[in-house]
Protein backbone atom coordinates (compact mmCIF):
# COMPACT_ATOMS: atom_id res chain seq x y z
CA UNK A 1 0.00 0.00 0.00
CA UNK A 2 2.60 2.58 1.05
CA UNK A 3 3.82 2.31 -2.65
CA UNK A 4 0.74 3.05 -4.37
CA UNK A 5 0.76 6.26 -2.06
CA UNK A 6 4.09 6.74 -3.63
CA UNK A 7 3.02 6.56 -7.64
CA UNK A 8 0.24 8.88 -6.34
CA UNK A 9 2.24 11.56 -4.78
CA UNK A 10 4.41 11.38 -8.17
CA UNK A 11 1.30 11.50 -10.22
CA UNK A 12 -0.44 13.78 -8.09
CA UNK A 13 2.77 16.02 -8.93
CA UNK A 14 3.11 15.67 -12.77
CA UNK A 15 -0.31 16.05 -14.34
CA UNK A 16 -1.55 18.91 -12.30
CA UNK A 17 2.44 20.11 -13.90
CA UNK A 18 1.62 19.40 -17.27
CA UNK A 19 -1.65 21.52 -17.07
CA UNK A 20 -0.03 24.92 -15.40
CA UNK A 21 2.14 24.66 -18.17
CA UNK A 22 0.45 24.07 -21.03
CA UNK A 23 -1.61 27.39 -20.15
CA UNK A 24 1.62 29.11 -19.47
CA UNK A 25 3.23 27.67 -22.28
CA UNK A 26 0.21 29.14 -24.79
CA UNK A 27 1.68 32.63 -23.68
CA UNK A 28 -0.57 33.17 -20.50
CA UNK A 29 0.92 34.57 -17.59
CA UNK A 30 0.43 33.93 -14.24
CA UNK A 31 -1.76 36.80 -13.08
CA UNK A 32 -4.15 35.00 -16.12
CA UNK A 33 -4.17 31.74 -14.44
CA UNK A 34 -4.87 33.35 -10.66
CA UNK A 35 -7.81 35.35 -12.62
CA UNK A 36 -8.76 31.99 -14.07
CA UNK A 37 -9.35 29.97 -10.61
CA UNK A 38 -12.11 33.00 -9.61
CA UNK A 39 -13.72 33.14 -13.55
CA UNK A 40 -16.98 31.51 -12.24
CA UNK A 41 -18.54 30.43 -8.84
CA UNK A 42 -18.06 26.59 -9.57
CA UNK A 43 -14.21 27.24 -9.99
CA UNK A 44 -13.93 30.04 -7.17
CA UNK A 45 -15.23 27.39 -4.72
CA UNK A 46 -12.67 24.71 -5.93
CA UNK A 47 -9.76 27.02 -4.77
CA UNK A 48 -11.26 27.65 -1.52
CA UNK A 49 -12.15 24.00 -1.06
CA UNK A 50 -8.16 23.47 -2.19
CA UNK A 51 -6.87 26.44 -0.38
CA UNK A 52 -8.76 24.86 2.96
CA UNK A 53 -7.65 21.34 2.51
CA UNK A 54 -4.27 22.81 2.36
CA UNK A 55 -3.55 24.63 5.03
CA UNK A 56 -5.85 21.73 6.81
CA UNK A 57 -3.26 19.37 6.04
CA UNK A 58 -0.30 21.44 6.65
CA UNK A 59 -1.44 21.99 10.38
CA UNK A 60 -1.92 18.67 10.46
CA UNK A 61 1.57 17.65 9.43
CA UNK A 62 3.67 20.70 11.86
CA UNK A 63 1.85 19.21 14.28
CA UNK A 64 2.64 15.85 13.61
CA UNK A 65 6.20 16.53 12.80
CA UNK A 66 6.56 18.51 16.22
CA UNK A 67 5.12 15.30 18.32
CA UNK A 68 6.99 12.78 16.83
CA UNK A 69 10.29 14.98 15.62
CA UNK A 70 10.22 13.22 12.37
CA UNK A 71 11.30 16.44 10.61
CA UNK A 72 11.26 14.76 7.09
CA UNK A 73 7.40 14.67 6.72
CA UNK A 74 7.85 19.01 6.55
CA UNK A 75 8.82 18.14 3.00
CA UNK A 76 5.33 17.41 2.30
CA UNK A 77 4.55 21.00 3.20
CA UNK A 78 6.07 22.63 0.15
CA UNK A 79 4.93 19.95 -1.79
CA UNK A 80 1.40 20.70 -1.27
CA UNK A 81 1.75 24.56 -1.96
CA UNK A 82 4.27 24.86 -4.76
CA UNK A 83 2.18 22.00 -6.61
CA UNK A 84 -0.72 21.00 -4.97
CA UNK A 85 -2.99 19.09 -2.09
CA UNK A 86 -2.73 16.10 -4.88
CA UNK A 87 0.76 15.78 -4.27
CA UNK A 88 0.85 16.89 -0.99
CA UNK A 89 -1.43 14.43 1.26
CA UNK A 90 -0.23 11.22 -0.44
CA UNK A 91 3.77 12.09 -0.22
CA UNK A 92 2.96 12.89 3.48
CA UNK A 93 0.56 9.28 4.08
CA UNK A 94 3.80 7.87 2.35
CA UNK A 95 6.52 9.52 4.37
CA UNK A 96 4.53 8.62 7.45
CA UNK A 97 4.22 4.78 6.96
CA UNK A 98 7.55 4.48 6.41
CA UNK A 99 9.85 1.79 8.98
CA UNK A 100 11.44 4.39 11.49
Amino acid sequence: MRHIFLLLAIWGAIHPMYWFLSYMSAGNSLADLIDAWYVNASTTGLVWDLTISAIALTLFVLWEAVSTRDWLRLIAIPATFCIGVSCGLPLYIWLRTRPV
